[in-house]
Order: C-alpha cells, then sequence, then structure tokens
C-alpha cells in the first residue's frame, strides 16, 4: 500500500544543509500498524510528514498503492491526502467553538458530501470510539481524553486507507493513553486501515505489528511482535 525508496531529506538554512533523512527504504501493508521510533532529531517526524504527502523528499520516491505521488500535481495530492489518509496529532486541533459533529464531519464536508454523508459518516465514526452520545457537545467541554477520541473518529470518517498518529497519547496520562491506544488499534482494525505511529513511548510502541527504530536519518532496526521489553532492549543497544 506505503512504500518509500532510497528516500532522503535534505534542509538548507543559515548557509548549511542538515540531512534528516538518507537512504530509507520501507513498506507499510495493508492494515499493518507500524510504530516509528527514536530520540529527538532522529528524523522519525520527518519520515511521516513525507510519508503523508506533507512534505516533500529531497531523493527517492514515495509510492502509494504502486504509483509515484511525486507525479501528481498538487490538487491531486491535496485530494489523496483527504481521501487516503486520517490524521492524529498529540495537539488536537479541534475547533473548540465547534460540535464534535462539525470536528468529525470536516474531512467529509471538505469532500463536498451532502448533509445524510456528513450525519451517516460522523455517527459511525464516534461509534467506532465510544462517542455517539458526545455529537452535540461543543468540543472545548470534553476532556483531554475524549478530544483526542474525537480526533481518532475524524481521521476513521470517510475510511481513509491510512491513519498518520504523531505521539498520539502524548498529552494523556498513562491509563488515558492506554485506552486510547486501544480504541486506535480497534477501530483501525475494523475498518481495515493501516496506522503509521510516531512516538518516544516504548509503551505506545508496543501496541504496533512491527517497530522500525531510526537513529541520524537511517532505519538502523525493525523489531515484530514487540514488547516495552524488547524495544527498550533495542534502543538500549543503539544508545537512545
Amino acid at each position: 500500500m506505503l512504500e518509500v525508496r532510497n528516500l532522503s531529506k535534505t534542509y538548507s538554512g543559515d548557509g548549511q544543509d542538515f540531512r534528516s533523512l538518507s537512504d530509507v527504504d520501507l513498506k507499510i501493508g495493508n492494515g499493518e500498524c507500524v510504530a516509528i521510533v527514536g530520540k529527538s532529531g532522529s528524523g522519525k517526524s520527518t519520515l511521516m510528514h513525507v510519508l503523508a504527502c506533507l512534505d516533500e523528499p529531497t531523493e527517492g520516491s514515495v509510492m502509494v498503492d504502486g504509483s509515484d505521488i511525486s507525479l501528481l500535481s498538487e490538487r491531486a495530492k491535496n485530494t489523496l491526502r483527504n481521501e487516503n489518509f486520517g490524521f492524529v496529532f498529540q495537539q488536537f486541533f479541534l475547533n473548540g467553538r465547534d460540535t464534535v459533529f462539525e470536528n468529525v464531519a470536516l474531512p467529509l464536508r471538505i469532500r463536498g458530501a451532502d448533509m445524510a454523508e456528513l450525519r451517516s459518516g460522523a455517527n459511525t465514526a464516534l461509534g467506532a470510539v465510544g462517542l455517539s452520545d458526545k455529537i452535540n457537545k461543543k468540543a472545548k467541554d470534553l476532556s483531554g481524553g475524549e478530544k483526542q477520541r474525537v480526533c481518532i473518529a475524524r481521521a476513521l470518517v470517510g475510511s481513509p486507507h491510512i491513519i498518520f498518529a504523531d505521539e498520539p497519547s502524548g498529552n494523556l496520562d498513562s491509563k488515558s493513553g492506554a485506552d486510547l491506544l486501544n480504541f486506535l488499534r480497534k477501530a483501525a482494525s475494523d475498518y481495515g486501515q493501516a496506522i503509521v505511529m510516531v512516538t518516544h513511548d516504548s509503551n505506545a510502541a508496543a501496541y504496533a505489528d512491527r517497530v522500525v527504530m531510526l537513529k541520524d536519518g537511517k532505519i538502523v532496526d525493525e523489531i515484530t511482535k514487540p514488547t516495552v521489553d524488547k524495544i527498550l532492549d533495542h534502543l538500549k543497544k543503539l544508545g537512545n
């Protein structure tokens, strides 16, 4: 479904170049949950942004269903993001003055869906995260855990193929974070969606099917069937 080949990303500024990613190869299959782990500056957020078409590689290619996205126009890339990708960020990016329905239905509204489609999509997505009873609440009146579940519902609405989650449990306490990750995994599984999660938290990464470990912009290790102890052991070996 999603593949990067010989991917590199270089940023320039103040007369210097900084290579954030270097010769990365990665495949993410249908329905797979992959956690990208590394210390600050390892390139994990850059990799997610490039995978999600939010940034462009300096070298290499990003393939979605076998098609190179660099060949797409900006309008086509916007359509690809809206129809195929869902996003869950550490910062909620909700409009607190709008209702839960209005926040969750936004991706469908951008697609031009009619009110019946907006209602159906929002109800289904909120049901998946256990918030059907909050549909008419203002987003500002929700708890932190509820706000993050609204973000998951917004990512699920319209059944995108891939959900990108950037530190999804970072603003939550341990119990709320665990609950959220359970909701995310179950909802994505029910919808048949892949998850690409960036995290520094070994407990969060252990929810993934596979952990990709970055150091200095390169993939240096991968763990299948991860556990917290496995992840911590690998990080220790890498000096992270």
